[in-house]
């Protein structure tokens, strides 16, 4: 526990009060309408919309994870989330101006504009439930974990202390503010969450017991974790650290905030931007920002880490009020923050609640979103006004902060949870990707594909049959069950699609005529429409999917090419480090020549 001086106090006071005044002031615009409450009437230009994205995903677990990956599997683990990357990219290049095109007010609205009858109204009410609601709360549950871990290693509070404090401040503002109170604090919380880290990392490595970045690196301990890439002769650890996450998880997975084909509050933001442009530019800004920089303070702090408490006991030893079912080797950064001195602590506890108030209030507003847009208003009041849209919506944003924070008490690690989600998600990410560019999926491809996914999930983990096939002595290795998962699923929404009626001639031309997706997966109904005399081409422009898969491959060169050189750098490898600043530079210039092709022509 460290004691805080006046001007640490002043400085926490001093951010939590600029955050209520925003949530505050706009509430009465904010209230006007639904529109106004979750899409800010669709007016935001790409830079607020990105620098909110990546405050979004800058939240308090995220250090956490990092920590607990580094600590566990070295800096190669991270290889988990940045595969990532891949979907990231696809969403800038191809899918981010066909939801602005949508022009739907949630994701899963999405799904009656897709699809068609009673199939696609249960898709969407359940989804509303089932990623609003229960998915929604584990991730928020996670974040606010991360919270509670740092706020008993730094300041002694208990867990329900910790909920208090953050979750009643975060609450009145998301509910108050909405989407546009959201994003303006966003824009706040970044700058000085990005402060407290890059201010962590540079005062922690000089710490005595480190001795600087040079001592670090040299450390007995650190050594076998620097390796940006695994050990390509220990094959388990090549497998489970890149190739799967490289190969299977980056297209086949749902996760929050890297949902194949865009969704979740990524798609929130794509929707409420100026126009399609304005949707590209937020999400690559994102992308870059959040994958090629952001890391690197917390991987420094992780690797000093491993000197200062070199495993969980040490950390016990030192913190010894922790609870034990809250110890683990994530709560190594909170406990590193603990030496920071006065003025620096104040900064960097003010971005760790920064981070966990973004993070939290951009669920809040996404999953209430949901609750109102395509569960309430569908299921429930069809002629609600747009008072009571936005009444309902504040009531959803409190009843999702109690359930999330009370979850968050009886969980004790945020990589199992990570997990967790990850292989729920499994298979499902490819209909995501298809469904734009395919006619023949369906909605029962996305029904089947959604509880066999959950339903595998629970079986391999959580019951006999998983420690049978999975366990020490099973039948597969343990790094076989995610693509396990993965290949059940698919097998199973692929045979559903053709077993079932496709959608009828109407949704599907309905939807081509709106989104124009192109390319050979709709030539079957765009030739059946002109044999009845129906053009459902409306743009003289190719096909620009090829185009935008390009784009996705060069960008992931060039966003690789800065995370790998500014590793390198740090690392001491200057050499390595300007030679991919210079690749760096060719893919970015080759970038910009693609991005020609790519961009939409407003008129």
């Amino acid at each position: 526990m460290v004691q805080l001086s006046s001007f640490d106090v002043v400085l926490i006071v001093l951010f939590f009060a600029i955050t209520l005044f925003i949530g505050i002031y706009v509430s009465k615009q904010s209230g006007k309408s639904a529109a106004e409450y979750f899409l800010s009437g669709r007016n935001m230009p790409w830079w607020l919309l990105g620098v909110s994205m990546v405050a979004t995903t800058f939240s308090t677990d995220t250090p956490n994870l990092v920590t607990d990956i580094v600590r566990t599997n070295g800096v190669s683990g991270n290889w988990v989330w940045w595969a990532f990357l891949l979907t990231g990219l696809l969403t800038v290049f191809v899918y981010a101006k066909l939801w602005r095109k949508s022009e739907v007010n949630t994701d899963i609205e999405f799904y009656e504009l897709r699809y068609g009858g009673k199939p696609a109204r249960f898709l969407r009410g359940f989804r509303a439930i089932y990623l609003g609601i229960i998915f929604n709360i584990l991730a928020m549950s996670a974040v606010t974990l991360a919270a509670i871990k740092i706020g008993a290693i730094m300041l002694g509070l208990q867990p329900w202390e910790t909920v208090i404090y953050a979750g009643t401040i975060t609450v009145v503002f998301s509910a108050l503010g909405g989407f546009k109170g959201v994003v303006y604090t966003d824009f706040i919380l970044f700058f000085t969450a990005m402060a407290g880290a890059l201010g962590a990392a540079y005062y922690l490595v000089g710490l005595p017991e480190v001795g600087g970045l040079e001592a670090l690196l040299q450390h007995e301990n650190v050594v076998g974790k620097l390796n940006i890439l695994p050990d390509f002769s220990n094959t388990e650890a090549l497998i489970t650290l890149l190739i799967i996450p490289l190969a299977v998880q980056w297209w086949s997975s749902w996760y929050p905030g890297a949902e194949p084909g865009g969704g979740g509050y990524i798609a929130q933001r794509m929707l409420a931007a100026k126009n399609e442009n304005h949707a590209i530019g937020a999400t690559f800004f994102f992308n870059i920002m959040h994958y090629a920089l952001r890391p690197w303070p917390w991987i420094i702090v992780a690797l000093a880490s491993l000197v200062v408490f070199p495993d969980i006991a040490s950390i016990h030893q030192a913190f010894p009020l922790v609870a034990e079912d809250k110890l683990g080797h994530d709560l190594a950064y909170s406990a590193m923050l603990t030496k920071l001195p006065s003025g620096l602590l104040g900064l960097v506890l003010a971005s760790l609640v920064a981070a966990y108030m973004s993070t939290i209030s951009t669920h809040l507003n996404w999953g209430a979103s949901y609750v109102v847009n395509d569960f309430y208003k569908q299921q429930i009041n069809k002629n609600a006004t747009e008072k009571q849209l936005v009444t309902v919506g504040r009531l959803a944003t409190v009843t999702l902060m109690v359930c999330s924070a009370l979850l968050a008490l009886v969980l004790t690690n945020a990589l199992q949870l990570f997990d967790i989600i990850l292989m729920f998600g499994a298979g499902t990410g490819l209909i995501f990707i298809l469904r734009w560019f395919w006619w023949r999926i369906n909605a029962w491809s996305e029904i089947s594909a959604m509880f066999v996914s959950g339903i595998v999930s629970i079986l391999l983990n959580f019951t006999d049959l998983g420690i049978y096939f999975f366990g020490d002595e099973g039948l597969f290795p343990a790094w076989a069950k995610f693509p396990m998962i993965v290949l059940v699923t698919t097998i199973v929404w692929v045979a559903v699609t053709f077993l079932t009626q496709a959608e009828s001639k109407t949704v599907l031309q309905n939807f081509y005529k709106k989104i124009q997706p192109g390319g050979p997966g709709w030539q079957k109904i765009v030739l059946e429409a002109r044999q009845e005399n129906i053009e459902l081409e409306n743009t003289k422009a190719g096909w620009s999917v090829p185009s935008g898969i390009l784009a996705m491959l060069v960008g992931c060169a060039l966003i690789y090419s800065i995370m790998f050189a500014t590793g390198y750098i740090i690392y001491g490898n200057y050499l390595n480090g300007l030679l991919l600043i210079g690749a760096a530079l060719i893919f970015a210039l080759l970038l910009m020549k693609l991005w020609k092709k790519i961009k939409v022509t407003i008129l």
